[in-house]
């Protein structure tokens, strides 16, 4: 990941279009007329060695001939000729270049790539449109028509949708800070550019189009870090995989990668939509401050209340309402008697509030006024159709201030074209978002609803519990090391259930004997009946395709005659099978239990990912289900399950109590854990796992395993709690943890801050005042741990059961991991015993290990004690100081 030289790309002071030309519908004539002809105020010069004049401008012979390097190179040229510009305009200083070259070879792909690196020269392309920055009067590409300036920023992966997305945007006078074509992304990719937008001023959101990701874990960070700042919003191709490869497992089926993609945009906290149009809308939407849909009682501000003029409007607003899952507000009592005042009798009673088509502007005014009787949060959609009454703009004239004050979110929405043009402008220039029918709006608002979710689980907290031991590791292990060692690469059912059970999932009990039907009638004694007898083949797929499972068998001799008809149908029906045996389990009756399937399996691109929903022999068919990417905690595997149908069947109906959702909860973390520490398991099927009031119980469990490992924590799209940093150290008369933060530190964190006085969080790095909201909160205890890392310093409460924290230090890498920037606090009442140095040498430590090049920090000059710190520990302070009264201090890793 690297935004090095990225403003050299976006914001040049100079460009040069090698491949310029004046020959007609050529891609250098076409990029050099766009580039001399925006207005752009910094130098742009063209190269062709055969044209020593172009449009009335000296053309150069080549790169060597220009005044000076160029900022940003453009490069129209051959294929061939591409490698050789790089490593020329490198070697002068260039720092950027685009490369609209299409048909690099590999071989020519790799030579741009040896060229560019010594250099750090960063390469956008090739076989893109180019880029432009509406601000700079910049257009390099070859669009046919320029950008108008604004705060949406566009990264598209194709240049045929950028210039169609112009023209549209060109229509409707949408503006951008940026639009950007990513192309082949030989060097500059999504990751990049998310990380360049999330901290440019000029972007208030990121629009993307996205056809595929080439790092998925560079991706999550960018767009989890940027998702913090602003409204990141995108719409993804390939919803659907023609020719899927067939699966052995059902969360192979399952699990297309369109899922599996939409799990990762919700898991940064981004907005998907599914049209170009949405994402504009949703832009509009998100970008007005009064739509926010954060905070404790944002689903309190989803509630609808609809006013309008027209009844069929209000009714194509309800119908969306409930196609969109957003609920309509129910008007208090007060509300209503509010409303019989200033409405005619024959108003509509009900929301949506009808005040009638020969409403003039005050009724308008004072029905508004009426709704605020109850100061309940949500949000008010006003849709107005023109009428002969009275022109649309007096309409909108009084009722912007009303809406301006109003306790609600307001919408309006202004039916018509011509006559209510002026109306929408006013609403538009007054801060209202305005949308073109009910429909819109009530749309904008469900992708609010949506947004709002997504960025919960961004910086959700877990509640605090204590750690406990998922896994016997040995009971883990051992089944695959023999599997493997066999040859296998299913492991048979009891072994799979072992494992499982190994890691805390209850399983059904289960004997695994000899395929023979005497072997199979002792086993079902032992266990007591009625059983279950399943047939043990690693080759076989589902086994009851096949007639290889027996249900409900409450005897000795049923038990006989199926395990020998068992033994004839697999025979028949699949004669090269091996068959190792028979697998016999207590015969689980439970009448109120629902069928669930967890299941997991390696994306291409985003690692090992995690599969919840209904279970049973149907769960093909059924197709109920939802993916979501690990690490997972009870939070996040809570919202996985909730974006399932069979969620409200787990919540319980009509006689049937609730099941355990916490069990179920539980079982998915556990997996999740499972994943991260056993690289070797590469596909996992729990069908069905019966869930009721008294818990969870897997009945059957199948696993896939690989030599190879290509699963594991180090695969996973993000990074999950390194719990092999943590140690434990003697320091005074105390046994500290210095550890990692996590997630579950929020509270124990609030603790520590109020112990800290005044002074020390003036100096400190991490807070400017005692208290904090918990959104900033869960930014300092839920971090990503690819890019930022913060170690506790932890011992056990002296005065109760528990942990306290008495010291925390934090560093946060740029995306080059090039410079950490940090910061430290030490618990007021226990300064002086060095406990700030122990956690400053563990920090060191561990950036010296992933490869940080510097350690710097802006310390407040009369912080003496930092300082003398920074001293014992080997910083300098750097040439360049900041402001007055502070000294930036360096230290070399």
């Amino acid at each position: 990941m690297s935004t090095r030289h990225l403003d050299s790309l976006f914001e040049p002071r100079s460009v040069a279009v090698f491949g310029a030309s004046d020959r007609p519908a050529s891609l250098g004539a076409t990029v050099w007329a766009n580039a001399a002809g925006s207005g752009f105020e910094g130098p742009v010069w063209a190269v062709n060695p055969r044209r020593p004049v172009l449009g009335g401008q000296r053309a150069y012979a080549r790169a060597a001939d220009l005044p000076e390097a160029p900022e940003l190179a453009v490069l129209c040229t051959p294929p061939d000729t591409v490698a050789k510009l790089v490593a020329e305009l490198g070697k002068r200083g260039t720092r950027a270049a685009i490369v609209m070259t299409a048909g690099l070879s590999p071989e020519q792909r790799r030579a741009v790539q040896d060229a560019a690196r010594p250099h750090l020269l960063r390469v956008l392309g090739p076989d893109c449109l180019g880029l432009l920055n509406p601000r700079l009067k910049l257009n390099a590409s070859f669009a046919h028509v320029t950008a108008a300036p604004g705060t949406l920023a566009f990264v598209s992966q194709s240049g045929a949708l950028v210039t169609a997305l112009l023209d549209w945007a060109a229509a409707r006078g949408v503006g951008f800070s940026l639009f950007a074509s990513l192309g082949e992304q030989l060097d500059v990719d999504f990751g990049d550019l998310i990380d360049h937008l999330a901290s440019d001023a000029h972007t208030r959101a990121i629009l993307l189009y996205v056809e595929t990701v080439t790092d998925a874990r560079k991706f999550m960070s960018a767009a989890r870090a940027a998702a913090r700042n602003k409204p990141v919003l995108i719409v993804k191709a390939g919803r659907t995989q023609a020719g899927q490869r067939a699966a052995a497992s059902h969360t192979g089926v399952l699990a297309t990668s369109d899922l599996v993609f939409d799990a990762a945009i919700r898991r940064a906290g981004m907005l998907r939509v599914q049209t170009l149009q949405e994402l504009f809308a949703a832009a509009e939407t998100l970008s007005h401050p009064r739509l926010s849909l954060r905070g404790p009682a944002a689903a309190e501000r989803e509630r609808l209340t609809v006013l309008t003029n027209g009844g069929g409007a209000g009714v194509l607003a309800a119908d969306a309402a409930q196609a969109a899952e957003v609920p309509l507000a129910e008007p208090s009592a007060a509300v209503y008697a509010a409303l019989d005042r200033v409405l005619p009798p024959r108003w509509s009673r009900a929301n949506p509030v009808d005040i009638v088509g020969d409403a003039p502007v005050q009724r308008y005014v004072d029905a508004i006024a009426a709704l605020h009787t109850d100061t309940s949060p949500g949000t008010l959609l006003f849709v107005h159709a023109p009428t002969a009454i009275v022109p649309a703009v007096e309409v909108a004239r009084a009722v912007i201030p009303a809406l301006q004050r109003s306790p609600l979110q307001p919408m309006t929405c202004w039916l018509g074209g011509d006559a209510v043009r002026e109306a929408r402008a006013l609403c538009h220039a007054a801060g209202l978002p305005t949308y073109d029918t009910p429909e819109d709006a009530v749309r904008a608002l469900g992708m609010l609803q949506t947004y709002r979710r997504n960025q919960e689980l961004l910086i959700q907290t877990p509640p605090a519990a204590p750690p406990e031991p998922l896994w016997h590791a040995a009971q883990v292990h051992a089944p695959i090391d023999a599997a493997l060692a066999e040859g296998r690469e299913w492991l048979t059912e009891p072994e799979a259930k072992a494992v499982l059970a190994a890691v805390g999932v209850p399983v059904v009990a289960t004997h695994s004997v000899a395929p023979d039907p005497e072997a199979a009638v002792a086993a079902a004694q032992a266990l007591g009946f009625p059983v279950a007898l399943k047939i043990v083949a690693p080759e076989l797929g589902h086994k009851s395709d096949i007639g290889g499972v027996a249900l409900d068998l409450d005897d000795a001799a049923s038990v006989r005659d199926a395990a020998t008809a068992m033994l004839r149908r697999v025979r028949e029906r699949q004669p090269g099978a091996a068959i190792t045996g028979f697998s016999v389990q207590t015969m689980v009756r439970r009448a109120r239990g629902l069928e669930l399937i967890v299941g997991a399996t390696l994306d291409p691109l985003f690692g090992p990912v995690i599969l919840f929903g209904a279970g049973g022999t149907a769960v093909e068919v059924v197709a109920d289900r939802a993916v979501a990417l690990p690490p997972l905690n009870r939070p996040l595997a809570r919202a996985l399950v909730e974006r399932t149908r069979v969620a409200r069947l787990l919540a319980g109906w009509r006689d049937v109590p609730a099941a355990d959702v916490d069990a179920v909860c539980d079982v998915l973390v556990r997996v999740s854990q499972l994943l991260a520490d056993e690289p070797r398991i590469a596909e996992l099927d729990l069908n069905p796992l019966v869930a009721d009031a008294h818990g969870v119980l897997a009945l059957d469990a199948r696993i896939r395993v690989d030599a190879r490992g290509p699963g594991g924590s180090r695969r996973f799209a993000i990074r999950p709690y390194p719990a092999d940093l943590s140690e434990t150290v003697a320091w005074q008369d105390r046994q500290l943890t210095l550890r990692p933060i996590r997630p579950e530190d929020e509270e124990q964190h609030l603790e520590f801050l109020a112990k800290l006085d005044p002074n020390d969080i003036r100096m400190r790095v991490f807070y400017s005042r005692r208290s904090i909201e918990h959104s900033e909160l869960a930014r300092l205890t839920q971090i990503d741990y690819e890019r930022e890392m913060a170690f506790l310093a932890t011992a056990p409460k002296t005065d109760g059961p528990g942990e306290e924290t008495l010291g925390v230090v934090r560093a946060l890498c740029d995306p080059d991991n090039v410079e950490a920037e940090f910061g430290i606090v030490v618990r007021s009442d226990i300064k002086g015993g060095r406990l700030g140095e122990r956690l400053m040498r563990k920090l060191i430590a561990y950036l010296k290990a992933r490869g940080t090049q510097r350690l710097v920090a802006t310390v407040l000059s009369e912080n003496r004690r930092m300082l003398d710190l920074a001293g014992r520990l080997g910083f300098d302070y750097d040439v360049e100081q900041p402001e007055p009264g502070t000294r930036r201090i360096v230290l070399t890793l």
